[in-house]
């Protein structure tokens, strides 16, 4: 007797918006992460260990590994618990990218890490230091990305100089936001009441909305053609530091300032409070958050509070190189910033870990039907 056909799978669908592009849609299409070589990441920190203290930092070159499996792996070596493990950013799992872990082991003993055996890493250097790494605690993240099978290469080329004299928006990556969305849709579960008892999970589910509403008001400056203009009542980051202050006020100075990228147009990390814009800005955020009830709702009940954030996002040290059909760009970007905005402007690519992903889950899938 012949079985009944499976049901026909819903198409899936991403809960994320388009969210709009400066320049408009790029024209060449390539691939991304071929190879693991592929996309390389180089972390760069503020400061180097001292050479004592209670924290082991220990820098690492890793390949085709993740942050957390690392960080779980050293605690397994060094016997401690996985909260003494400690990392200033998380990084590609489908990359080679050198990074910093701190790991607090009082005393004074002195490490021989000639035996740490973890697969894909590998150990680069490791000395003393007298402070926690802590989440966010670098400078930055210099990247070198090939991408392959480029079409239309004039047009990338010349987009390349664009961006790189005028910056990009600064979204959030679509690797915030989870698998087609999914984190986003984990949030909105989170405001209905469901519960969430693991702190990083639901930090992640936090993060997704707030991300969600800021790129919104991006996507929407630049629909509006506001994202490169003034507005009144804007809130204005100083080039370099963290610090806002309000444009109540827009003369030619000010103008001249923005254009020569002194001062940074910001838009707001949802949470409690305030925002801090007034007069038109404050009128078009709350008209972005209109749109967005749940969320601007939801986030300040789990303790968040406004902030702000620039929505341009300018690389240093751009270098570009082409062999053939095969692009490698180089650039540094600041902490906190995302290399695949800055492909979103440049090229249609198409992420090769995501056909991998999804040909080991269908291999898996037909294993266990067996």
């Amino acid at each position: 007797m012949r079985a009944p056909p499976e049901p026909a799978k819903e198409p899936v669908v991403s809960a994320l918006p388009e969210f709009a592009y400066l320049y408009g849609k790029p024209a060449s299409n390539g691939l991304l992460r071929s190879e693991k070589s592929d996309f390389k990441v180089f972390e760069q920190l503020p400061f180097l260990p001292c050479g004592e203290g209670e924290h082991l930092f220990i820098h690492i070159r890793k390949t085709g590994a993740n942050t957390a499996f690392v960080a779980k792996q050293l605690a397994k070596y060094f016997s401690v618990k996985e909260s003494l493990v400690s990392y200033a950013g998380l990084k590609d799992r489908f990359a080679v990218t050198e990074q910093w872990f701190g790991v607090h082991v009082p005393g004074k003993q002195v490490y021989d890490l000639s035996d740490l055996d973890i697969e894909g890493v590998e150990v680069l250097s490791y000395k003393r230091h007298n402070k926690k790494l802590r989440i966010g605690g670098l400078d930055g993240n210099r990247f070198e990305i090939t991408l392959r099978d480029v079409t239309e290469l004039d047009e990338l080329v010349r987009r390349w100089h664009v961006v790189s004299n005028y910056g990009v928006p600064n979204y959030f990556g679509e690797q915030r936001f989870g698998i087609n969305g999914g984190n986003i849709a984990q949030a909105l579960s989170l405001f209905s009441g469901r519960k969430v008892n693991d702190k990083k999970k639901r930090g992640m589910y936090l993060s997704a909305a707030r991300s969600l509403i800021f790129n919104q008001v991006i996507s929407q400056r630049i629909e509006q053609e506001k994202f490169e203009t003034l507005i009144m009542g804007d809130v204005l980051m100083l080039a370099g530091t963290q610090s806002v202050f309000l444009a109540d006020n827009i003369d030619q100075s000010l103008i001249d300032r923005h254009v020569n990228h002194d001062v940074d147009i910001t838009a707001p990390m949802w949470g409690a409070g305030e925002l801090m814009t007034c007069k038109q800005a404050l009128t078009f955020e709350e008209s972005v958050a209109e749109q967005l009830t749940e969320f601007c709702q939801g986030l300040p009940r789990f303790g968040l509070k406004q902030e702000r954030r620039r929505i341009r996002l300018v690389m240093k040290e751009p270098k570009i190189d082409i062999a053939n059909n095969n692009v490698t760009l180089s650039f540094f970007l600041p902490a906190g910033a995302y290399a695949t905005t800055i492909m979103r402007e440049l090229i249609n690519y198409t992420d090769m870990t995501e056909r991998v992903d999804v040909s080991s889950k269908l291999t898996t899938d037909n294993k266990s039907k067996k």
